[in-house]
């Protein structure tokens, strides 16, 4: 069973279909011991990134993530999920930076508006691959102002390009993670979770 963290905010819906499309039972849940007992677990989100730590907090599921990622099984952050991974973020709440989870080193940052491309980057963007997880050179599906800034190089996944040259996927251990989202990226994305959610049931 994969459990997809409910903490108000997310894509809970069309992750869940995809699962079931690809064979894979889950369950959309806020309770921490259902988290807990799961083979895998899946943090998405979609919004702002203050309110989003603000209800995962609510509800104590910020501890019950890092309790979780500690037991070495498979977990995946998906867009905003990604996004709370790292330390800090540039987008603000009640005028001061936002704190994310700190699983990974690193800060996130809006896409400067001095590049002359329309933000939120909305739409389909090529991947360039460092993990067999990913195809490389295929197109998913993007919905974001700002972008993950690792500080281990070894944690990106995959880079695309808007602008700029940005991780848009994160690799360490059992954590993955993806600023696309897989569930709304045809079948290259259902290839992704499937790849994914397949280590849930080794």
């Amino acid at each position: 069973m994969i459990a997809i963290i409910d903490y108000g905010m997310g894509n809970l819906g069309s992750v869940q279909k995809a699962l079931a499309f690809l064979g894979y039972d889950s369950v959309i849940t806020n309770d921490p011991s259902t988290v807990m007992g799961a083979d895998g677990v899946i943090l998405p989100g979609v919004g702002a990134i203050g309110a989003a730590m603000e209800a995962l907090k609510s509800k104590d599921l910020d501890k019950v993530v890092h309790e979780y990622i500690a037991t070495g099984k498979p977990f995946l952050g998906i867009c905003l999920g990604m996004q709370m991974l790292f330390d800090t973020s540039e987008e603000s709440f009640g005028g001061e930076p936002v704190r994310g989870l700190s699983v990974l080193p690193g800060k996130v940052v809006k896409f400067s508006s001095d590049m002359g491309l329309k933000i939120p980057q909305i739409g389909w963007n090529d991947l360039s691959s460092r993990e067999k997880m990913i195809p490389s050179g295929e197109y998913v599906y993007f919905v974001h102002s700002y972008y993950c800034v690792p500080e281990r190089e070894e944690d990106i996944a995959a880079t695309t390009n808007y602008g700029i040259e940005y991780c848009c996927s994160v690799k360490r251990n059992n954590v993955f993670a993806c600023q696309f989202h897989p569930e709304k990226s045809g079948e290259v994305g259902l290839r992704i979770l499937d790849r994914w959610a397949a280590q849930t049931k080794a």
